[in-house]
């Protein structure tokens, strides 16, 4: 069985999102921290979901939680990557890091963003249908930065807000497709510099492992080893994810199907997009973990 596991990342959570998922120890664990008794009804309001330390530490426990129920219906993944905070349920399942560590960490991941968002308001803005060069003469306009490369004219920008709404309006009228992501800082861009360095002092009392599988980090390529995982998670923070490159690294392991685990299909959409010969699904899109299971079997024996 060859299949690769690709966590989302934060902006596409809803109320009926897995619906298949167990209320197990993951999920108890992650709503005493957030103090909800429903995280699916806490979902329903928008201004709760679009909270940063909300979101992250909603997304990741869940990703946690959905790994874990899945794994012992499947063999082991032969690539593992995780989209912005989806790195951090990416590194636990692929064993670097324990779940109750995880889920710490993504709540102090988002302490520190907030709080440096706090002295520089922002958020980030998904920019579709420009070139490399007219992209690069944006970011120069406007003084935004290159948050996320998903391909070569499929990019996020982050920065300011007023920036955000200028570059918005500039690439509208030059026929581009803009969205403004559900999301209030400017995630992996410079603006961040502090909280990933704040980041990084926390991870250094966190024990980490090497990886037990092929592991691929939006920052550093290939991890290898415990002191590169500690490296990564922090420096992604506030530079580019290349996800572009996740995703070359990831099908360069010969796997035979994707499966995204987190909200929405967005993940799924960009691999199958990519490489149209080798399919990609969400969890999201399933009513039980066994029609998971099913379909991973049913594809990743090819």
């Amino acid at each position: 069985m060859s299949f690769a596991l690709l966590f989302s990342g934060q902006g596409n959570q809803h109320p009926a999102m897995l619906p298949w998922l167990a209320d197990d120890a993951v999920v108890r664990d992650m709503r005493a921290r957030l103090g909800v008794a429903d995280w699916r009804g806490a979902l329903a309001d928008p201004a709760w979901a679009e909270r940063n330390d909300n979101a992250q530490t909603l997304l990741t426990g869940l990703a946690l939680a959905a790994w874990k129920q899945l794994a012992p219906l499947v063999a082991p993944p032969a690539a593992i990557a995780g989209y912005s905070v989806g790195e951090l349920a990416a590194f636990s399942a692929a064993g670097v890091l324990e779940a109750g560590p995880t889920l710490a960490l993504a709540q102090q991941r988002a302490e520190a963003m907030d709080a440096c968002a706090a002295q520089a308001p922002g958020g980030l803005l998904a920019v579709t249908g420009l070139s490399g060069p007219r992209l690069e003469q944006l970011c120069v306009d406007t003084g935004l930065a290159l948050a996320i490369r998903n391909g070569p004219e499929s990019v996020i920008l982050g920065g300011p807000s007023a920036a955000l709404g200028q570059a918005e309006r500039i690439a509208s009228l030059e026929g581009a497709q803009c969205t403004r992501l559900r999301v209030n800082v400017a995630s992996h861009t410079p603006w961040m510099r502090e909280a990933a360095d704040r980041f990084a002092r926390a991870l250094e009392s966190v024990s980490f492992h090497a990886p037990q599988v092929a592991l691929f980090s939006n920052a550093a390529d290939r991890i290898r080893d415990a002191a590169a995982a500690r490296h990564a998670l922090a420096a992604q923070i506030a530079t580019t994810v290349r996800w572009d490159e996740c995703m070359d690294n990831v099908m360069a392991r010969h796997i035979h199907c994707v499966l995204e685990i987190g909200p929405g299909q967005a993940l799924a959409r960009m691999w199958n997009q990519r490489y149209p010969t080798v399919p990609a699904r969400a969890c999201d899109e399933f009513r039980s973990a066994a029609a998971v299971a099913a379909w991973l079997t049913r594809h990743a024996d090819r």
